[in-house]
């Protein structure tokens, strides 16, 4: 494959932003945060099969809903989820950006979407091209 195929193909490929400094306001036993955006990174790093560019952010500015992933993928709607759970939330990322990506409309489907993300939904942002 030529480097223009690989670019071209990663200019395809939907992406997956995490919040690393995210934490859940729910706290175990030990008084730590029991979920936090670093948790879901490894998660998504974990579940990504290479169809899924991830990216990393030190802040989405949603802090009172972390965990937070954004789903984008060009010419489609944009996708902010919060409130995740990183024991779950990495294949359905992948998933859901997959779905997205493969999406007519430029919408993330609600049926087939994964259980772990048909809660959560802080914001959903048109294409820049949307008239």
């Amino acid at each position: 494959m030529s480097d223009r195929d690989l670019l071209l193909e990663a200019a395809t490929r939907p992406i997956v932003t995490i919040c690393t400094s995210c934490r859940s306001k729910t706290v175990d036993e030990g008084g730590r945060s029991a979920a936090t955006g670093t948790g879901l990174s490894e998660a998504l790093h974990a579940a990504e099969d290479g169809s899924i560019e991830v990216r990393e952010v030190s802040c989405l500015g949603n802090c009172n809903r972390g965990p937070t992933a954004v789903l984008q993928h060009p010419g489609r709607w944009t996708y902010i989820f919060g409130e995740l759970d990183p024991t779950i939330a990495g294949p359905d990322l992948v998933t859901a950006a997959q779905m997205l990506r493969d999406s007519i409309d430029g919408l993330l489907p609600w049926q087939g979407r994964p259980a772990g993300l048909k809660r959560g939904l802080i914001a959903r942002v048109p294409p820049l091209d949307t008239k």
